[in-house]
Parts: structure tokens; sequence; C-alpha cells
């Protein structure tokens, strides 16, 4: 099924988080009826008191959304049991037009697969080996089901025997000349109404007498088979018909191909197409951690175009987006920030506003559109346009937010100030998480004049706990620096109550020196008045990057 995912960046903000789902509910009351909210990274303290509050689920978690073979697999499995004959798995390839045919035991693993070309090499036998056209290996049992005959008298169970056809289409003087040549108990005799054949074979006590036809067969020769004990069954079709499905009684287990290929759901297409197309076979089990088969994956199923698209919200950057983004169709991009570098194959809608928040842009959708905005809706917009301006005094923070937050206060019947009151002192990042993971939890990656660097953010009220924790936050910051291969990685510590903020720099010491911050301690700079990543800082890095080229 199709789906477009309306999602953020990673390490999502409030923003981010609130702006998607926000955007989603837009395009669904708009007509996109498959949008649906997600995130590619995982809610921090503040974003989880923002959906309590109003009561929203997180949106879907997708780590990757690059085509994988859950998404082009054929997810109804058409399988059989290892006991099912050559005849019955035939006819289930024919009347689903398969070529390929997984066996699976009583608890959905595949035991084999068994192929048309397997199939007809076991029918039609290279002439070196002529004489298996005339094997059987069934249980008589079986051989009567398969040949849909009447059991006149039996003796056996359902025990596999490796028997010989005989065709026994010659007078009878031949017949019994050619008996000799054979271990009688291992012989199945077809033959038609002609009862001193049948009386010949029953007397050289052969295996199993196959009457075609579904012709009589006289009291006598059923009461001589008993004595002989051997088996009699008259079949419902003619001799060549009833000779062919004898063989056909052989279970498939017989005939698979146990060295098979398989895959798991979550495989990237890309990782496994060269190793598929490479392989003799042409379809492939897929399974799961416990080797359940959940689907079957066949060459021309890298053919099919995956139908999953984007909406990107809150970003516009393929560095900072889902991975796989640049592996799906972008349907659209809802922005508030710098445009990176972005192409696509098709013309979008690429919406980038230079307002406080991408919230403030999502609220304006439906007000200008005239769609209804739901309460609950209101309320995540106003918290996200809130967290991205603290509340208005950002630099970032446009006449646009002002009036967009009024309305949303309306709607979602909150005051904003005493809600952001209540957000920022809802969760320290720097309390509640270790320092490696307190370092990305708002973290963005950016490429500028062929350097890789990140800028992280985090808000707080005072700067106690970051000096309390500095040392180790610095030691993070280095090892996530050059766990990436980053120039350098900044790190900036925002008080939301005094508007100011700590830069803490991961990099080299003569990188670090050619900073214009002051510098409180080695690494730690004073940002007096910069509280924005995106309008204050930003520019200042890039600028100070051209400088560098």
């Amino acid at each position: 099924m199709s789906e477009t995912l309306v999602i953020g960046h990673r390490n999502p903000d409030i923003d981010a988080i609130c702006s998607a789902i926000g955007y989603a509910e837009f395009k669904r009351r708009t007509g996109l009826k498959n949008a649906v909210a997600a995130r590619c990274g995982d809610c921090n303290d503040r974003t989880d008191f923002v959906l309590r509050t109003f009561g929203v689920p997180a949106p879907r978690f997708v780590a990757d959304v690059s085509p994988q073979v859950r998404d082009v697999m054929v997810d109804r499995v058409v399988a059989v049991s290892p006991r099912t004959s050559i005849c019955e798995a035939m006819s289930v390839m024919d009347q689903r037009n398969i070529r390929v045919l997984p066996i699976l035991d009583a608890d959905q693993r595949c035991r084999g697969l068994l192929s048309v070309f397997k199939a007809s090499k076991f029918f039609f036998p290279s002439p070196n080996r002529i004489f298996d056209s005339r094997r059987i290996v069934a249980s008589v049992q079986g051989l009567a089901r398969t040949l849909g005959g009447r059991v006149l008298c039996g003796f056996a169970d359902e025990s596999e025997e490796d028997l010989i056809l005989m065709v026994a289409a010659m007078k009878p003087i031949s017949f019994s000349e050619r008996l000799r040549n054979y271990a009688a108990h291992r012989l199945v005799v077809v033959v038609g109404d002609r009862e001193d054949i049948q009386r010949t074979a029953i007397q050289g006590g052969v295996r199993l007498l196959v009457v075609t036809g579904g012709l009589s067969v006289s009291d006598e020769i059923l009461a001589m088979a008993r004595h002989h004990s051997v088996s009699l069954v008259v079949s419902p079709h003619d001799s060549a018909t009833s000779a062919m499905l004898c063989r056909a009684a052989i279970p498939v287990e017989r005939l698979l191909r146990d060295d098979f290929l398989s895959f798991r759901a979550d495989e990237k297409l890309e990782d496994i197409q060269s190793i598929a197309a490479a392989s003799a076979f042409q379809a492939f089990p897929v399974v799961d951690a416990d080797d359940r088969v959940v689907g079957m994956l066949s060459k021309s199923d890298f053919l099919k175009q995956v139908r999953r698209r984007l909406i990107l919200v809150d970003h516009n950057e393929i560095g900072q987006a889902v991975q796989g983004a640049d592996k799906v169709e972008i349907l659209e991009v809802i922005d508030h920030h710098r445009i990176g570098s972005f192409t696509t194959h098709q013309p979008i809608l690429f919406r980038n506003e230079p307002v406080g928040s991408t919230s403030t842009i999502v609220a304006d959708c439906f007000f200008q559109n005239g769609v209804e905005l739901p309460e609950s809706i209101a309320g995540l917009l106003l918290a996200g346009l809130v967290s991205d301006t603290l509340n208005l005094t950002s630099p970032t923070t446009t006449p646009r937010d002002a009036a967009v937050l009024a309305r949303l206060e309306q709607i979602a019947k909150v005051d904003a100030t005493r809600f952001t009151e209540q957000l920022f002192s809802s969760g320290s990042v720097l309390t509640a998480k270790p320092a490696a993971q307190a370092i990305t939890t708002d973290c963005k990656e950016y490429s500028e004049r062929g350097h890789r660097f990140s800028v992280a953010q985090i808000e707080e009220v005072g700067f106690e706990q970051f000096n309390r924790r500095k040392t180790e936050v610095a030691a993070a910051l280095e090892a996530y620096r050059a766990g990436h291969e980053y120039l350098f990685s900044a790190l900036l510590v925002t008080d939301v109550v005094v508007q100011n903020s700590l830069l803490l720099i991961a990099g080299t010491e003569a990188f670090r020196k050619t900073i214009g911050y002051p510098e409180r301690e080695p690494g730690v700079f004073e940002l007096n008045g910069v509280v924005s990543r995106k309008k204050q800082l930003l520019p200042f890095l890039t600028d100070y990057l051209a400088q560098l080229a």
C-alpha cells in the first residue's frame, strides 16, 4: 500500500515533531488520505510533555525509508507441505501462475524450493537416465490419492516406497517373460480390463495393480488379490494418464532444492540486488528473525516502483533528512531554514518562509485554506511555535508568528506565556540524559565550502546543569566530532530565561582560537544575546568558513 510520510529532520525538536503531525492532519483533510506523520529520531522529554498535554500520540518511528524487501515482496505466500505430491504442487503452480513454490514445514520454515524447471527434469529425464521415467517414489496410499482412484484392497500404510512402473500393453506371454526380469514386490502394474494380465500380475506377487478406465474388477480377481496380498486400485483415467499420475505421486520433498537463498524483510533492495541477480534462483523466500517465511521475492520484483513518498518539514537538506530520503520521491518541503543543497527529479511544492517556526507555516495552511483546525492540533502547533521562538522573544520571530500564535491560543484554549514556562520547566536534557545522548538530542549536520560540521542546541533554565557536566559533555562532543570526521562540532547551550548562550566547540585548538566570541574557558565561549542557532550562530559559522576557504 502506498503512503506519504510527513517527517522532520533527524534528532527532531518540538517544532519538527509538531509540524509533522500538524501538516499530516492538514494533508488528510485536504485529500491526501494516506498522509502519515513520522519521525526519524527519539522524542525528548519536552516533546513528550507537549504530546501528553494535548493527548496526541507520537508520530510513527521510521529510521530508514530506503526501498526494502518488504516493499516489493509478495506477502501472501503460496506454499505446500513437504509430503504434498508433485501432482498437487504442479496444479497449484499452474493455477497461481508461479514458477517457484516454497515448501514449508509446520512451523512455516522453508525446507526448500520446487521449480518448474526441476519438475520438468523429473518428468522428462535425459537419455542417459531413461530408467528414471519408470521410477515411482511414493506410498501406495499416496498413489491412490493422486490417481483419484478407488482402493478395492490395500496392503500398505503411508510408508514411502521405491517402486517401478510397468504398463502391461502386451500379450500375456510377453508380460510373463518381462515380469521375471524384475523384483515383483517393487512393481506397479498398470493395465486395463484384461483379466489374463491381471491374473498373471497377481500370481507373480506385484506390489500394486492399477486397473484403468474406471473399469470393473471381477470378484475372482479381487479375491485373488486379497489372497496374494496385492493392493488393487481402480483408476478413473486411461492407462497413459494413470501411468503419468503414478510418477506424479512422488512427495515434493524428494525434488526440492534445499540450497536456496533467502533474505530478510528489512534488507535494503540496493544491498541485495547484485546477490539476487547473480543467483541461479528466480525467487527467494523472505524470512523473519525466527526464519519463518513471511513473503516471496522474485527477480522481477526488483523492477517494481516503491510507492513510498515523503513530505519534509522543518528541514530541506538531505544530510538532515531521514536515511534513504534520496532513494524515494519527495513531494513537498515545508521549512523556515536556509536553503541547502537539494535536487529533485520533478517539480515539487517547496514552501520556505522566513518565519520563526515551521509550525507557523503549517498553522497558516489551515487558516489560508479555510480548513478546520482541531483543538489538539492547534495546541501542538502552538507548542512548536513558542519552543522555536522562545515565546516570540527569539531574533527569528516575525509579526506573522505573533499573529498566528494569537489565533492558536484561542483555538487551543491555551495561554502561550504560561505554557512556555511549563514547557521549559518540564525537563532538562542535561539532567535526564547521558552526555552522548544530550549532545545529539537536537543536532543538525551541515555542509559548507567543502567542510562538514554539526551544530546542536540545548535549551535550559540557567547554566547550572551545564557547569556541573561540562567536562563529560565536552568529551562526548569531541567523540561525536571524531566519529563523524567533522571539521568541528558545536553545542549551543541557551538559557531561555536570560536569553544568553554558551558555545562549546569540539575541534583543533588552532580552530578554536579563531572563534571571535569571548572565551570563558578553553573551548567554551560566551554568546550574550544569542539564542538562535539558525539566525545568529549559523550565519557566523558559515561566514567564518567562507573566510577560511
